[in-house]
C-alpha cells in the first residue's frame, strides 16, 4: 500500500484512512436514525441490532490447566446430576387413609412453604398477623380464668391436670412469642427500614416489651410445689396486653371495615370489666359468708351467673338490689357504683365514636343531600331538576362511596397518588390509542390531572357548534353519538376506554367546535382532560408532543373526508338510454309542496326573498349598462372617423367621376339613441352593426347575474 508523507516522523496509510472515514459515516448514520427513533418512538429502525461479539479469555498458565480441569470435570459432574434430577418426573406422595388415598405435597416443599424469613415486616405479613392472633387467645384465656378459677370453686383436685395441661400451652405460645417471632420484627431507624437479623434482635432486648414479655413467662409455677395449686401464681400472665394491643392494631390494618372489630372490642371490654365485677361480689360475698345477709349472694343456682347478674345491675347502676348492712358492704357498694358510673360511661362515649366514625361517610353524604334540597326549594327550583339533583347523588355515592375522589387523595403525598391513580385509571388510558407511544411518565403525570364527573342518562355530555376544550375518556358506562338531519338518529356507541372530544383539543388554530352530539345513554362516568392541562404537561415533553400533533394531523384529516355515501345505482334496460333526471326546481316544490294556501305562501315568501336579492345586483348591472355605454359611444365616434377617413383615400377616382350634388340644406343631425336605463336586464337585446365592429348584450346564463357585454372587432376586407 502506497503511504504519503504528511508531517516529519509521522506517515499515514491512504486504504486505512479511507477505511477509517467509511467506518465514522456509517456510525454518524447510525446515530442520526437512533436519533430519529428517540424523537419519534412511531418509526422502527430498519437496521437489526448487531450480535455482541465474544470476548477471548487470556490463555491460563500451564500450571493452573490442571487444576481447571479438574474443577470443570466436576462442575460438569454436577450438572449432569442437576440434569438428571429435573428429567425425572416428580414422585407422588400419597397418604393411605382407610380405604382411600389422598395426595399430598413432599415434606420438603411444604417445609420450605413454613419456613420464617430472617426479618419480618409487621405491617404486611399476614403470617405474623395469625400468630398474633394465637397469643392473643393464650392471654384472653389467662385474663379471663385466672381470677375466676381464684376466686370461684371451679378448680377441684379431680380436673386440677387439665387447667394445668392448657396453662402449659399458652406458656408455649408466650415463650415462642418472645424467642422467635419479636427478635425477627423489622424497625425504623433515622428513616430506615433495619432488616438485619442481628440489629432486630438487639432493638427488642433493649425495649420494655421485652422486660413485659419476660415477666409474663417468669416461672412463679414452681411455687405450687411449696403453695400447692393456686392459679393466683399466674398472675404475671397478664403482663403480656402490648402483643394484644398491637394485634388490634395490625388486625384494623387489613379489615376492609374496621368498625365491626372495633364495635366486638368494645363490647367485649365492657363483658370483661363485668365479669372482674362479679368475681369481686363472690370474693365479698366470700369475706362476709355466703348467705350471713340480704346483700351477699345466697348460695342458690349457678353461682357465676348470679354473681355475673348483680355486677350488671350494679355497674350499670340500674338499682333494685337489697341495701347493704355492715360498713364493709356499704364501703363495697360505694366503689362499685363510682367505678360503674366513670367506667360505664366511658364505654358508652367509646361506643358513641365507634359507630360515629363508622357513619360518618353516611352522615356527611345525608347532610350534603339535605343542604342542597333545602337551596332549591328556596329558589322554587322544578321538581323534574330536584329528582335529576337527588339521582345523580345517590348513584355517585353508591358507585364510589363519596362525591369527590380528589378530597381523599388530597391529604397523601403525590407519589402514593399516583400509585393509586395508576393502580385504578391507567389500565383505563394505555388502552387509548391516541396516547400509544407517549412517554409513560407523560401519562403518568396526565393520570393526576384527570377529573371524574357522572352524567346521568340523556345528559348532553358535549353539542354540535360547541367550543370544544375538553377531552373525554370513558372509565364506566356508553355514551351515544347522534346525528341526521333531526339529530336523534345514533351514529355510533362508543364505550368504556373509548375517547372523543380528541380533535376540539388537538386542534391549533381554528378547528375546534364540537362536531357532534354526545348523550349518556345511561349512567356515565368519564375522565375529562382540559386542553390548558395537557398543554402545561406537554410543555415538559416535547418528544410527546410532536407525536401526539402527529396524530392530530391524521385525525383532521380523516374527520375532513366526507363520509362515502351509498353507492349510486346505475340505470338498467331502456332507461339507461336516456340521461339522468334534472331535480325539480325550488319553486315548483314550494308549489307542489304544499295543499291550498300553503303552497302559494310558500311560493310568495321565495319570491320576495329572489327579489330582495336581485334588487342590490340589478342597480349594480344598470350602472355597469351607463359605462359601458358611453365608452362604446366614444369607440364608435372614433371608429367611423377613422374609417371615413380611409375610404377618401381608397376610392378617390370614384369620387372623381361622380357629378357634385349640390349641399343640401344644413339639418339638425339626428340624436343618438341612449340605452334605457329602466329598461329591464333579462329583455335587453341591443346590438350595433358597422362594417368592422360588433357590440351586443345578452342576459346571463346563471340567474341573479345580470347581463353580459360583448363587443367583437372585425378586420375589414381588403379589395
Amino acid at each position: 500500500s502506497a503511504q504519503k508523507p504528511t508531517h516529519p516522523g509521522f506517515q499515514t496509510n491512504e486504504y486505512a484512512d479511507a477505511q477509517l472515514q467509511e467506518i465514522v459515516k456509517k456510525l454518524r448514520e447510525r446515530a442520526n436514525v437512533y436519533k430519529e427513533k428517540l424523537n419519534d418512538p412511531v418509526i422502527s429502525s430498519p437496521e437489526a441490532s448487531p450480535p455482541a461479539s465474544p470476548k477471548k479469555a487470556p490463555p491460563p498458565p500451564k500450571e493452573e490447566k490442571k487444576d481447571e480441569k479438574k474443577d470443570e470435570k466436576k462442575d460438569e459432574k454436577k450438572e449432569e446430576k442437576k440434569e438428571e434430577a429435573e428429567a425425572k418426573p416428580e414422585e407422588d406422595h400419597y397418604c393411605d387413609m382407610l380405604c382411600c388415598k389422598f395426595k399430598k405435597p413432599p415434606l420438603k416443599k411444604y417445609m420450605e412453604s413454613m419456613k420464617l424469613p430472617d426479618t419480618i415486616d409487621s405491617y404486611t405479613d399476614r403470617r405474623y398477623v395469625a400468630w398474633l392472633m394465637l397469643v392473643t387467645i393464650a392471654y384472653n384465656w389467662n385474663c379471663w380464668f385466672i381470677p375466676m378459677r381464684y376466686v370461684f370453686p371451679y378448680q377441684t383436685p379431680s380436673n386440677t391436670i387439665y387447667w394445668f395441661v392448657i396453662d402449659v400451652m399458652c406458656d408455649i405460645c408466650y415463650l415462642c412469642d418472645l424467642i422467635i417471632f419479636q427478635p425477627r420484627v423489622r424497625f425504623v431507624k433515622g428513616g430506615d427500614i433495619i432488616t438485619d437479623r442481628a440489629e432486630t434482635a438487639k432493638f427488642y432486648h433493649s425495649t420494655l416489651k421485652f422486660r413485659l414479655d419476660v415477666l409474663s413467662v417468669f416461672p412463679f409455677d414452681i411455687l405450687y410445689f411449696f403453695f400447692g395449686f393456686n392459679p393466683a401464681l399466674r398472675a404475671n400472665r397478664m403482663l403480656k396486653h402490648n402483643t394484644f394491643f398491637e394485634f388490634n392494631d395490625r388486625l384494623e390494618a387489613i379489615m376492609e371495615k374496621a368498625y365491626i372489630y372495633r364495635v366486638i372490642r368494645t363490647t367485649g371490654y365492657l363483658l370483661f370489666i363485668l365479669h372482674i365485677n362479679a368475681c369481686l361480689y363472690y370474693w365479698a360475698s366470700d369475706y362476709e359468708g355466703i348467705g350471713s345477709t340480704r346483700w351477699v349472694y345466697d348460695g342458690e343456682g349457678n353461682m357465676y351467673l348470679r354473681c355475673y347478674y348483680w355486677a350488671v345491675r350494679s355497674l350499670i347502676t340500674i338499682g333494685g338490689l337489697p341495701e347493704p348492712q355492715t360498713l364493709f358492704e356499704i364501703v363495697f357498694q360505694l366503689l362499685n357504683y363510682f367505678m360503674g358510673v366513670f367506667v360505664f360511661s366511658s364505654l358508652i362515649g367509646q361506643m358513641r365514636d365507634v359507630i360515629g366514625a363508622a357513619t360518618a361517610g353516611q352522615n356527611y353524604f345525608r347532610s350534603c343531600v339535605d343542604n342542597t334540597v333545602s337551596y332549591m326549594n328556596t329558589y322554587s327550583i322544578p321538581k323534574l331538576v330536584q329528582n335529576r339533583v337527588r339521582t345523580w347523588y345517590e348513584y355517585t355515592w353508591d358507585s364510589q362511596g363519596m362525591l369527590d375522589e380528589s378530597e381523599l387523595l388530597e391529604q397523601m403525598p403525590t407519589k402514593m397518588q399516583l400509585a393509586v391513580a395508576i393502580d385504578v385509571n391507567f389500565a383505563i388510558v394505555n388502552k387509548v390509542d391516541l396516547f400509544k407511544g407517549c412517554d409513560t411518565q407523560m401519562i403518568y403525570d396526565m393520570l393526576l390531572r384527570l377529573k371524574s364527573i357522572v352524567y346521568l342518562p340523556g345528559d348532553f355530555v358535549c353539542k354540535k357548534g360547541e367550543i370544544g376544550r375538553e377531552m373525554y375518556i370513558i372509565k364506566q358506562g356508553e355514551v351515544q353519538v347522534l346525528g341526521g338531519p333531526d339529530g336523534t338518529k345514533v351514529l355510533v356507541t362508543l364505550r368504556a376506554g373509548a375517547v372523543f372530544g380528541e380533535i376540539s383539543l388537538l386542534a391549533a388554530g381554528g378547528g375546534n367546535r364540537r362536531t357532534a352530539n354526545v348523550v349518556a345513554h345511561g349512567f356515565a362516568n368519564l375522565f375529562i382532560l382540559d386542553k390548558k392541562t395537557l398543554n402545561e404537561i406537554l410543555v415538559h415533553y416535547p418528544d410527546s408532543e410532536k407525536l401526539l400533533m402527529k396524530k392530530a394531523k391524521v385525525l383532521l384529516k380523516q374527520k375532513g373526508k366526507p363520509p362515502p355515501g351509498p353507492p349510486v345505482q346505475q340505470p338498467r334496460g331502456l332507461a339507461s338510454l336516456f340521461g339522468q333526471k334534472q331535480e325539480t326546481p325550488k319553486l315548483f316544490k314550494a308549489m307542489l309542496g304544499g295543499k291550498g294556501r300553503d303552497g302559494l305562501v310558500k311560493l310568495l315568501q321565495l319570491k320576495k326573498q329572489q327579489e330582495t336579492r336581485v334588487k342590490p345586483q340589478k342597480k349594480r348591472v344598470e350602472s355597469t349598462e351607463r359605462a359601458w355605454a358611453n365608452r362604446v359611444d366614444e369607440n364608435l365616434a372614433l371608429l367611423q372617423s377613422t374609417e371615413t377617413q380611409a375610404e377618401t383615400e381608397t376610392k378617390p377616382k370614384e369620387e372623381e367621376k361622380k357629378p357634385v350634388e349640390p349641399p343640401a340644406p344644413s339639418a339638425p343631425p339626428a340624436p343618438e339613441e341612449k340605452p334605457q336605463a329602466d329598461a329591464k336586464p333579462a329583455v335587453m337585446q341591443r346590438t350595433t352593426s358597422k362594417e368592422s365592429l360588433i357590440i351586443s348584450m345578452t342576459p346571463s346564463p346563471r340567474a341573479g347575474e345580470g347581463e353580459i357585454l360583448k363587443v367583437e372587432i372585425k378586420e375589414k376586407e381588403k379589395k
